[in-house]
């Protein structure tokens, strides 16, 4: 399950499929303002992906589509389930991992969705729901 926020006419277009910015509701602008607040960095949009447990996650890829622009900065907020996220380097495949806790956020910058993919793996071991928001900004 995924929504796709933000200002006004801002439309993302990833894995085949396009999709038009729902409007902010109050709730999404207090956290946008906390996460912006902690990366000094403003952002436009945010792609909000629910995992209903460990069954199910997110393949190798990399946020590198031409509507975030170069060197974007990606802010990940998750809240529930504690998840693994993996980060595999593109030419050397040196993989690393954090543990991300209901709260944490992780900021994804400078040549990140260049040099690595990342992804959510699957595991049997979660059993409870996780949400990620995912602040971006699109470049027209």
């Amino acid at each position: 399950m995924v929504a796709w926020y933000g200002d006004a006419g801002y439309a993302y277009t990833y894995s085949n499929t396009t999709k038009q910015a729902l409007p902010w509701t109050a709730d999404l602008l207090q956290l946008k303002a906390i996460v912006e607040q902690h990366s000094n960095t403003r952002f436009n949009s945010c792609l909000l992906n629910l995992y209903h447990d460990g069954n199910e996650g997110m393949a190798w890829h990399s946020d590198d589509e031409k509507a975030l622009g170069k060197n974007t900065i990606i802010a990940s907020l998750s809240l529930g389930a504690e998840r693994k996220f993996a980060f595999k380097h593109k030419q050397t495949k040196l993989t690393t991992s954090v543990v991300l806790q209901s709260g944490s956020l992780l900021v994804m910058k400078g040549s990140t969705q260049t040099h690595w993919l990342h992804a959510l793996p699957k595991t049997t071991k979660v059993i409870r729901p996780r949400i990620n928001l995912t602040f971006r900004t699109i470049v027209l």
